[in-house]
């Protein structure tokens, strides 16, 4: 671990001196294009949830003792949102910096999205219980990663611990960029199952992301990684504790797949493999429990919670028995 945070230490200072900074006449644009992505999320989260309701798509909220059914599939206010934010982003380009470059991988990235979140829909229209088989979703996020492979975008010159850099060729689109995806996409959708902590992961993860490709330069990666927090923020005003709606798998696939895919555009992989090593641990977890066992735990008379199982299956069940241990007590709240 200190040997993971000393080479964390060294990445930064190596990106922090390569300063790139907005031309501040344009910031109050990028400012505004988040505000109204936000306010676009909020009101189709809110119709989504009626609608939602009225279609009968809801399920249980496991962690309340009444019997609670919210709005599923919120993750389409989420994918509607950033589209719109996306092209609103395109046509500041276009029409007002006369940037025609890098259309072409934006265009590519809202292609991967659109996909992600298709299969997501899917898997939550049929049900977590009988939807998608595991062995299923690593073959279809290979469809997510056909757009990115098909420009053949990213630096192919790879520093690999001990060999130093090395030129990869034809392996980075064929297998690191879909590596990378399907990493990206499966494991966001595992370590999962309370108000809020989707989405609020995705803030996270894409705050960070974005902000490291500014450092490095990558300036438009940086502001669609920040289109997508502003609509997860609008979202998350409804899926916080206690959730109004349920992200489901279209959003974990989508923000999974957006996570990449910006590590990819920006060539931020190393950055990236860092912040997912909660998900590396989680899915050997997941694995232990032959992908089984649920992230879920009990709640108790005094609205507490308690693991399921004697083992850990998930980051979760550990958090949860931490918890437990101090006088905080784990509730989902907290």
């Amino acid at each position: 671990m200190i040997k993971v945070c000393d080479l964390f230490k060294r990445y930064i200072n190596k990106i922090s001196k390569k300063r790139y900074m907005f031309d501040s006449q344009i910031l109050p644009v990028f400012a505004g294009l988040f505000i109204i992505v936000f306010i676009i999320s909020l009101i189709t989260t809110k119709f989504w949830i009626k609608r939602a309701k009225q279609a009968g798509l809801t399920g249980k909220d496991i962690h309340k003792k009444e019997d609670v059914h919210v709005a599923e599939s919120g993750g389409i206010a989420i994918i509607l949102s950033f589209i719109i934010g996306v092209l609103i982003y395109i046509a500041i380009r276009v029409f007002f910096l006369n940037a025609s470059s890098q259309l072409t991988p934006i265009l590519a990235l809202l292609t991967a999205v659109l996909i992600g979140g298709m299969i997501g829909l899917i898997d939550d229209i049929l049900g977590w219980k009988l939807g998608l088989k595991q062995w299923q979703k690593p073959l279809l996020t290979l469809l997510i990663a056909a757009p990115i492979v098909a420009i053949n975008i990213g630096n192919h010159i790879m520093s690999i611990p001990f060999l130093g850099q090395i030129n990869v060729g034809l392996w980075y689109p064929f297998l690191i960029v879909p590596g990378f995806i399907i990493v990206g996409a499966n494991g966001f959708n595992m370590l999962a199952g309370y108000n809020g902590l989707e989405a609020f992961q995705g803030v996270l993860i894409l705050s960070a992301l974005s902000i490291i490709s500014a450092l490095t330069g990558a300036t438009w990666v940086s502001v669609i990684g920040f289109v997508m927090v502003a609509a997860l923020f609008g979202f998350l005003c409804f899926n916080k504790y206690p959730s109004k709606i349920f992200p489901g798998d279209t959003l974990t696939y989508t923000v999974g797949t957006t996570a990449a895919i910006l590590a990819i555009l920006s060539n931020n992989e190393r950055f990236f493999v860092i912040i997912f090593i909660p998900y590396i641990i989680e899915f050997f977890l997941k694995f232990r429990g032959k992908f089984k066992k649920e992230s879920f735990s009990q709640i108790q008379e005094n609205n507490t919670l308690r693991t399921r199982y004697k083992k850990f299956y998930g980051l979760e069940h550990i958090a949860v028995r931490l918890l437990n241990k101090t006088k905080i007590k784990a509730t989902e709240k907290k």
